[in-house]
């Protein structure tokens, strides 16, 4: 185990090449099976035989296995080896997608999801405290975004042949595989969020946890509204009669898009800040799911999800930034992850329940009122922001 690990009293540089391309690969191995989402929810409904609301429970069991370890490990991530927990996580993930081969009760399925979420939520929490240690974290974020992007849009497009062809079953099983493909890369990683080889360019510690935790509560609310979205697009489309294909399709062009909007971050950096790029994408984002809201054809739903997925990746790696801004050790980031997480989580159960008790329109409706609340939300922190860390931005 120790070659994979690598040596214990060399640290490495977090900034280095070999680390970045390492956690970029792990944070796509981590969100393997979250941006296949759509596509997975689909598949338990066509192949699994599911309802829909129970496809969207299991998902959102999924998540909350994710959410349960982000918390945890603002607790222990400080007290343990990072690369230790890494391989760690891989391993759960793994096994939690080899033990859901076979499986088609509601109950046992559930559970076993859980259990891989634990394994995803780890990786996801750990790549994203590491990225944020990084000399340029909104660039570094852009490019762990795009190729999460550029995995889930590939993903998305092959998913319906992929059913077709291999089953469920064979989608788990590359599911595993992928997984413990990522035990390669653990000696590149930094041990802890100590590693940090640059002093930060402002002061950090000094926020108020008011500012702090207004920021946090928005990145909750931000996330329920993603997670509300995300599960459900797949059988959106299908619900108001476009092909199983077409919607496939649908959602890799957005995925390319997506690409595009995390692209922005890398481009832009901090050259107009992060309050108009913050502020524009996630009312725009809101914009696009209110045109899924009452009756769509197929230039609507195209729309609004192009819109949704390019926005969404515009403001995701500003958010992370934005946390990682607030603490020069990664903890703020850590419990940004874990309530970003509780939002996916919480945001398939909301979407399933509203479902259950209404229609499609209820849980756009519900979303879009949520991302402008989180856009209310950030202001104050940005504003801190850009008087201390970056001035002129």
């Amino acid at each position: 185990m120790q070659w994979l690990l690598g040596s214990s009293t060399v640290p490495s540089d977090v900034n280095a090449r070999s680390s970045i391309v390492a956690v970029v690969y792990i944070a796509v191995v981590a969100a393997c099976v979250f941006v296949l989402q759509p596509g997975y929810v689909q598949g338990l409904v066509e192949y699994l035989a599911l309802s829909e609301e129970q496809a969207g429970y299991i998902a959102s069991a999924e998540m909350f296995g994710i959410a349960l370890i982000t918390f945890l490990l603002i607790f222990i991530a400080e007290r343990c080896d990072w690369r230790k927990l890494t391989a760690l996580c891989l391993i759960v993930a793994a096994a939690g997608n080899l033990l859901s081969l076979s499986l088609t009760d509601f109950e046992s399925l559930a559970l076993v999801r859980f259990i891989s979420g634990i394994g995803s939520g780890g990786l996801m929490s750990l790549t994203f405290a590491m990225m944020g240690l990084t000399r340029q974290s909104d660039r570094n974020f852009g490019y762990l975004i795009t190729w999460v992007l550029i995995y889930g849009a590939l993903g998305i497009l092959v998913m319906p042949s992929a059913f077709a062809g291999i089953g469920m079953n064979g989608v788990l099983i590359f599911f595993a595989l992928f997984n413990i493909s990522g035990l390669f890369c653990i000696r590149h990683l930094p041990r802890s969020g100590s590693q940090r080889p640059h002093a930060p360019t402002a002061p950090t510690g000094d926020y108020s946890w008011r500012l702090k935790g207004l920021s946090l509560v928005a990145i909750l609310v931000y996330n329920i509204s993603i997670g509300i979205v995300w599960a459900y697009l797949f059988l959106l489309g299908l619900e108001v009669g476009i092909g199983e294909q077409t919607v496939a399709n649908v959602l890799t062009v957005s995925q390319f898009l997506g690409i595009g909007g995390a692209f922005v971050a890398v481009v832009l950096q901090l050259r107009i800040g992060r309050i108009i790029p913050v502020q524009v994408s996630i009312i725009g984002t809101a914009l696009g799911i209110y045109l899924l809201v009452g009756e769509i054809a197929l230039f609507h739903f195209a729309l609004g999800v192009c819109l949704f997925n390019f926005l969404w990746n515009v403001s995701m790696p500003y958010l992370l930034a934005t946390m990682a801004s607030f603490d020069p050790q990664g903890r703020v980031v850590l419990y940004g992850i874990c309530l970003q997480t509780a939002g996916y989580a919480i945001g398939p159960f909301i979407a399933a329940t509203l479902l259950g008790a209404g229609s499609y329109d209820h849980i756009y409706t519900v979303a879009t009122l949520l991302f402008l609340a989180s856009a209310a939300l950030l202001l104050p922190g940005l504003f801190a922001q850009k008087k201390r860390l970056i001035p002129g931005g």
